[in-house]
């Protein structure tokens, strides 16, 4: 019977073990912090901050990026910039949301997306004013009393739902952001909605009424994407050329390999590299 105790006394320590793991405290990644914030109606947002690394750049500032569905891509983005200490010297703000999963349907929906008629406006939907001015509003002066920020190099990622926004506000609050990375954008939604804003941006631009010179836009697609979604993306990237002589760089790249949902953690090198060399002089 000796055995038997041997396994009853093994069994009880792993299942010790298992209930401590349970209530071990929750990973905190090194080098971050972060910060609970509202907006002016109220909503809650986890805003969790990759902390820059070395000594302020010579242009006073460090280089931020936005990130939006904080919650899912925070952490591979966090891990890249991280360990590559060419992407070090710079600022991560992820925008997320009091959440336990990656994903916040719900919140998303209403934050990322244009209005909808009331009898489609389940789960609520359009809030990307709300949330534009949450960012620009209380994130964005947060951020720059907390860190020494340089103003010309501020960028926004977002992916799906969060590329579309990006889209929309280079259209709508140009001055906002220098550079915009659009993965997988939904161009699709709402009948194409982002083709209004984006004549409305055109034409402001051919009257000399937009500063275009340092901004860019780069619409970057899975391979395995739907076909629509990524003729969508690169038809806008074709448009938009005309615009390069008011300053306006845009580009169109193809993720081999990958789908709609592997995308965004496949390319967080890729992105911050890009976002993290361009240079103002």
């Amino acid at each position: 019977m000796t055995w038997l105790r041997s396994a009853a006394l093994m069994m009880g320590a792993l299942l010790l073990g298992s209930m401590s793991v349970v209530q071990a405290e929750p990973v905190t990644l090194d080098g971050t912090e972060q910060w609970t914030m509202t907006s002016a109606e109220g909503r809650e947002y986890r805003i969790m901050i990759s902390l820059p690394e070395g000594d302020v750049p010579w242009t006073g500032g460090y280089p931020v990026i936005y990130l939006l569905d904080g919650n899912a891509y925070f952490p591979a983005f966090h891990a890249a910039k991280r360990a590559q200490k060419r992407l070090q010297g710079s600022i991560l703000v992820a925008i997320g949301y009091p959440s336990d999963t990656p994903l916040d349907f719900v919140r998303r929906a209403f934050d990322l997306s244009p209005s909808q008629p009331p009898e489609r406006n389940e789960p609520p939907q359009g809030g990307q004013d709300l949330f534009l001015d949450f960012i620009e509003q209380r994130l964005m002066p947060k951020v720059a009393e907390r860190f020494a920020v340089d103003q010309d190099q501020r960028s926004l990622v977002g992916h799906s739902f969060g590329g579309m926004f990006g889209v929309y506000t280079l259209f709508t609050r140009p001055a906002l952001f220098q550079h915009v990375v659009a993965v997988s954008p939904s161009m699709w939604w709402r009948d194409r909605y982002l083709l209004a804003h984006e004549r409305a941006f055109t034409r402001q631009a051919h009257a000399g009424k937009l500063e275009l010179t340092h901004s860019s836009l780069t619409l970057l697609m899975a391979e395995r994407d739907l076909a629509q979604a990524i003729q969508d993306a690169r038809a806008l990237q074709l448009r938009l050329q005309e615009l390069s002589q008011y300053g306006l760089r845009s580009d169109f790249q193809i993720e081999a390999g990958e789908d709609h949902m592997s995308v965004p953690f496949r390319i967080p090198t890729k992105v911050l590299d890009e976002l993290i060399s361009t240079r103002r002089f």
